[in-house]
């Protein structure tokens, strides 16, 4: 297991020149972290501050938000445990490494915890999540790097440094900013599928990702049917911009989608929640030609069957999204920071990371007032 470095220790608590961190209490040698052990199991417990080397920051996690990923990972037990996960991470530089010259302590910053190399094959079709650089994660709170944002403290590599880090402007919260790693990915899912003004666009599912999507919709002047089993996650998305927002559980809502295209069917569809028969159904409420966005069948244990001429006669354009892309880096945080999103908005809970049991079991059976939780390490 990692042990402290006594230079960044003291580095931190003021003691080397250039790297004072007002307002930045002072470390101990080791912090809180929820770690992964495997079997479905998270404890909370003291594990060594990570070191840093050259060219890489330490960060002061202040929010980091729950994400289904995460989830799934610990639900279905689908990486080798010990891991702290966590990578929608907000918070304050504690440390800066020798040679880092863009970031100092006490700037308040977002990380990406993925950074592709930009020179791969898969990089040149910019298929950034399939780049083996990419897929090398590079923030970690110990152990095998997996985001670390459920901790006190995470260590940035340098690739990261280099592009994958965000300063937060001020009046901007932390909350608000952890959101800029999942808009980046419902952004990059837009782009991929481009909708038009005018366009139908059906969106399955309204947890905060759905949300999220639909703002971005609304924002194209496409017209959007939202669906959502939980009445107040309905309300939202028509607060948000769904002109209809219906239970898919109900015969109503393809009446409704067939309706509003003459009877043909969706010009987009984005599933956006993970369900059984849900891809059926946005196959079920597409026109010929339509595009359908699987954004969150990110489980290798989850299975669909399509018929075959619903896709290959029907043109149909099934299509996956997964993570996020450097390309719309700025945009999102541009997106996050200038609140044209009410992101806010869709923190439902806060709880303190020893208390982050809760939170992933909440988040794994939501309720009616559920939406976005985060963990505030800090606490």
């Amino acid at each position: 297991m990692q042990t402290a470095d006594s230079s960044l220790l003291a580095s931190v608590k003021g003691t080397s020149p250039g790297h004072q961190a007002t307002g930045i209490p002072p470390m101990t040698a080791t912090m809180m972290a929820a770690v992964y052990k495997g079997a479905q199991k998270v404890d909370v417990e003291a594990i060594p501050v990570p070191q840093i080397g050259p060219g890489e920051v330490l960060i002061r996690v202040e929010t980091c938000g729950i994400c289904h990923t995460d989830l799934k990972k610990i639900e279905y037990d689908l990486l080798p445990p010990p891991r702290v996960y966590g990578h929608e991470t907000a918070g304050v530089i504690a440390a800066v490494g020798v040679g880092v010259t863009q970031y100092a302590p006490g700037d308040r910053v977002v990380v990406f915890h993925h950074i592709p190399c930009g020179k791969c094959f898969y990089c040149s079709k910019k298929l950034y999540a399939q780049c083996a650089v990419y897929k090398k994660v590079g923030v970690t709170a110990g152990y095998e790097p997996a985001g670390g944002g459920f901790a006190q403290y995470v260590r940035v590599m340098d690739w990261i440094v280099e592009r994958g880090i965000e300063k937060i402007p001020d009046g901007v919260s932390f909350d608000q900013a952890s959101f800029v790693e999942p808009v980046n990915t419902c952004v990059k899912g837009m782009h991929q599928v481009d909708p038009q003004p005018g366009d139908v666009v059906a969106i399955l599912g309204q947890g905060p990702i759905g949300l999220i999507f639909t703002m971005l919709a609304a924002r194209t002047g496409a017209r959007i049917v939202a669906t959502d089993t939980m009445e107040f996650r309905r309300g939202l998305s028509r607060r948000f911009g769904a002109h209809e927002a219906l239970d898919p559980r109900t015969p109503d809502f393809e009446k409704t989608v067939r309706s509003m295209t003459e009877g043909r069917g969706a010009d987009l569809v984005i599933i956006a929640a993970s369900a059984p028969g849900i891809v059926e159904q946005a196959v079920a409420c597409s026109r010929p030609g339509a595009k359908i966005l699987l954004f969150a069948q990110t489980s290798h244990k989850e299975r669909i069957e399509v018929s075959g001429a619903d896709i290959c006669v029907g043109e149909r354009v099934l299509c996956g999204s997964y993570s996020a892309s450097v390309d719309v880096q700025k945009e999102s945080a541009n997106l996050v920071f200038s609140k044209a999103l009410p992101l806010e908005e869709l923190v439902s809970h806060q709880f303190a990371l020893t208390d982050i049991h809760l939170g992933i079991e909440r988040a794994l059976h939501p309720d009616a007032e559920s939406l976005k939780i985060v963990v505030h390490p800090q606490r």
